[in-house]
């Protein structure tokens, strides 16, 4: 699998030898010269990174800042790269949602090794995988084929068009669908006052693949909008 890193630093030469070293293991960089860069990257092409590389000390929106809005949203793993090197600048960058830090001047052939076991550790655990049939994410897992879904290896029972549901979003994790594309999706006919029809049927699956479904984790609801599975 190609890996796509954005690498968020106001150091030029970083970003370029970041770009040379990664490039060379395969993997696409997309480079950011302050937080503000960052988030517009992560807003176009969010469905596509798979880790962030990060400064602290930054123009315009510093690391900080980038990281905290970016945890409202995605779970990727995050790496700061800085020059703070006191351990309470340590412990404030794992705090906030960092999930490594490493200090500058670094060695780059540790970074890279860092970099690799993060994405293991996310694919393996908590991240998004698909092939032709099957679709897992953060344990939930879909088969197309076979109709089976699965929370964490404990088999799930869902109605025909629970199915349905669950796979629409799940093959399209992190956007949003309306109630309207859901229904006209699924059931394959015009959207006519079936509102409640379809927020049923997403209760019944909050219920069965969430552990609290007041508070879920995987099917999100985007007020004013409708409904996605978190990616």
């Amino acid at each position: 699998m190609n890996y796509n890193i954005l690498v968020a630093d106001d150091d030029k030469e970083i970003l370029n030898a970041l770009d040379i070293y990664l490039s060379n293991e395969g993997m696409k960089i997309f480079k950011a010269k302050d937080g503000v860069e960052a988030l517009e990257i992560l807003e176009k092409e969010k469905s596509n990174i798979h880790l962030i590389i990060i400064d602290l000390m930054m123009p315009r929106m510093d690391g900080i800042q980038s990281i905290l809005k970016i945890r409202q949203e995605m779970e990727i793993p995050i790496i700061i790269l800085s020059a703070k090197s006191d351990d309470k600048d340590i412990i404030l960058g794992l705090n906030i949602g960092a999930d490594d830090y490493i200090t500058k001047p670094f060695n780059f052939l540790e970074l890279i090794a860092r970099v690799k076991s993060n994405l293991r550790r996310y694919m393996k655990f908590s991240g998004f995988k698909k092939t032709n049939d099957e679709i897992l994410i953060r344990g939930l897992y879909l088969n197309s084929k076979t109709t089976q879904v699965k929370l964490n290896n404990n088999e799930i029972k869902l109605t025909p068009i629970e199915f349905k549901i669950l796979k629409l979003l799940m093959e399209n994790a992190g956007q949003t669908f309306s109630i309207q594309q859901i229904y006209e999706n699924v059931w394959k006919e015009p959207f006519y006052n079936s509102e409640n029809t379809v927020a049923v049927h997403i209760r019944r699956i909050r219920e069965k693949i969430e552990v609290n479904p007041k508070e879920p984790i995987y099917l999100k609801v985007v007020w004013g909008i409708g409904y996605k599975i978190q990616k």
